[in-house]
């Protein structure tokens, strides 16, 4: 199937979201909750762009619209730019602190609207990615809290979890950098909690936290690995040098 993305012709399956056939086509839409490993997110709508369809257009959220027949696609059209402006203006209420918003609201020329409350003190835009991603990759140890202008993501209580690992899962999908994540040589310390660092017995690089080592070794059924990725790999490559020379 073929649809036209700012004039430029794409091949694309039916079914395909739009966001990815944009992606994979080097045509840029900013995003701020899309994320590979978490799809169907949808929450920020930063990713809204025009689709014209016959004789009908109308504005559509490219991260989750699969394309089902022969459209045509603004991604920066005029309609387009008034609506990101104004999402990013609440956007830039909502979390005045982070970087990202502000970086963005440069680049797309988003309009500063004094009747909109600004929140204090602010990084979190409430995307969900890190509780989903604490959910689905490690071991949901925090979600989001109350309703309405008190909602908040946090740990059950906003005490220390008994069941969180220190993955960092959450901080690095966090698209904002409202996760503190303090890390030293020696500890790990992320939601009031701090945890030992497990190092590489060959090389001394950081390999991950006691528990999440301990977690990731009884879901696979081995022992806790002592190696990083690159020195694995050199241990399993001389391996088989050492066994294809035997042979």
């Amino acid at each position: 199937m073929i649809i036209h993305i700012d004039g430029k012709e794409c091949q694309c399956e039916k079914g395909e979201y739009i966001l990815t056939v944009a992606q994979r086509n080097g045509i840029e839409i900013p995003t701020l909750c899309h994320h590979e490993a978490i799809t169907g997110q949808a929450c920020c709508r930063l990713c809204i762009v025009e689709v014209t369809e016959k004789t009908r257009s109308r504005i559509v959220v490219s991260c989750v619209y699969p394309v089902t027949d022969e459209i045509t696609v603004a991604t920066d059209s005029k309609k387009v730019q008034r609506e990101r402006g104004l999402i990013l203006s609440l956007l830039a209420k909502r979390a005045p602190e982070s970087e990202e918003i502000k970086e963005l609201c440069k680049k797309y020329s988003a309009p500063d609207i004094d009747r909109f409350v600004q929140l204090d003190n602010e990084k979190c835009v409430m995307c969900g990615l890190c509780a989903k991603a604490c959910a689905e990759l490690s071991v949901g140890a925090i979600s989001t809290v109350n309703r309405g202008v008190t909602k908040e993501v946090s740990t059950p209580y906003h005490e220390e979890s008994t069941v969180c690992v220190g993955c960092g899962s959450c901080a690095r999908i966090c698209p904002t950098g409202a996760i503190e994540l303090v890390e030293t040589e020696n500890t790990r310390t992320i939601w009031g909690k701090s945890f030992d660092l497990v190092k590489c017995e060959n090389c001394g690089a950081v390999i991950g936290t006691k528990e999440e080592l301990e977690k990731a070794a009884k879901e696979s059924g081995l022992e806790v690995d002592t190696l990083c990725a690159d020195c694995r790999k050199e241990a399993m490559a001389q391996v088989l040098k050492d066994t294809y020379s035997y042979n």
